[in-house]
């Protein structure tokens, strides 16, 4: 017998914060101020000779696709449950935070080997070009990141872009000082100092987010006290045994769980009342979104949480 929530809402209410509300006019104005500031990062690049100035525009020329691309999955993940996708869509904004962080850990890698190039073989650097490239670039990048801040913690698909853009705020903070120390100490081997560091900055913010991904897209376990969920349940009055547990997650925020509940011999409509305890139980104490739960009076002779 499957029991699944008539009579609770299966609305996903508490997904409010998914940025359904995303705004297009802000995406619109971010995506502008990033190719203002590629375009401008690159030809101060080639004119400087700046390895982190072109670094910055690779970067920037990345944020421009990756917002674009978010903002498309968002609304994609939008639209309703069909006969083709009974889980709705999603999912859709997890590939593409999934395709931007790759982008951006295989541009960091790519710039990582440059800059190690660029300290074995310095060349001349124009700093005054460098630094006002700089600061157009960080002007531009900390409002990108002031419009993007709010949706970036309930969301992880525009946190993959909201970090693309901290990474370049942070690039142009350490572009624009090392252009003063060439500038004024002719210190040339700071520019590939400064690339790397940016980098390697950006892996370790990437990593997370593709780590995070990867478990989702594979269906990987939801983050919940098993053995907190098992106590809670056996608790109650008629449950004897929870078992064959499964879970997962649609999206950062939406937790998926099934499981067989063996119950004492009872009327369908008594275990009915008992499921729904349990659902009550498992949505207000541990985060869970959707419920399927089948009742059973001694039927599975493998009592264990997770069925191998």
């Amino acid at each position: 017998m499957s029991e699944h929530d008539h009579k609770h809402n299966h609305s996903e209410a508490g997904h409010t914060h998914d940025v359904s509300n995303l705004s297009g006019k802000k995406i619109f104005w971010v995506t502008v101020l990033n190719a203002i500031i590629t375009i401008a990062e690159i030809v101060g690049g080639i004119l400087s000779g700046s390895l982190a100035l072109l670094s910055d525009a690779v970067h920037n020329l990345s944020d421009t696709v990756a917002i674009g691309l978010s903002y498309v999955a968002n609304r994609i993940a939008q639209k309703p449950k069909d006969a083709k996708k009974t889980f709705g869509y999603q999912r859709a904004e997890i590939l593409a935070a999934f395709i931007n962080a790759t982008v951006l850990l295989v541009l960091s890698t790519v710039l990582i080997v440059e800059a190690i190039k660029r300290w074995q073989s310095p060349e001349s650097i124009n700093g005054t070009l460098m630094i006002i490239v700089a600061s157009i670039g960080l002007v531009a990048n900390f409002v990108s990141v002031f419009l993007l801040e709010k949706d970036s913690h309930e969301n992880l698909n525009i946190k993959s872009s909201y970090l693309h853009l901290l990474g370049d705020t942070v690039s142009s903070v350490g572009v624009l000082v090392g252009g003063v120390a060439i500038m004024l100490w002719g210190v040339v081997w700071i520019d590939p100092l400064i690339t790397l560091l940016i980098s390697l900055y950006i892996i370790k913010e990437t990593w997370h987010v593709i780590r995070k991904t990867v478990d989702i897209l594979m269906q990987s376990s939801a983050p919940l006290d098993y053995e907190a969920i098992k106590t809670g349940i056996e608790k109650m009055d008629k449950v004897k045994n929870i078992h064959h547990v499964h879970s997962w997650m649609t999206n950062e925020k939406t937790i998926y769980f099934e499981a067989h509940v063996d119950m004492e011999d009872m009327q369908l409509s008594e275990a009915e009342k008992v499921n729904e305890k349990i659902e009550d139980y498992l949505k207000e104490n541990h985060g869970i979104s959707h419920v399927t739960l089948q009742a059973e009076v001694d039927r599975c002779s493998d009592k264990k949480m997770f069925k191998i």
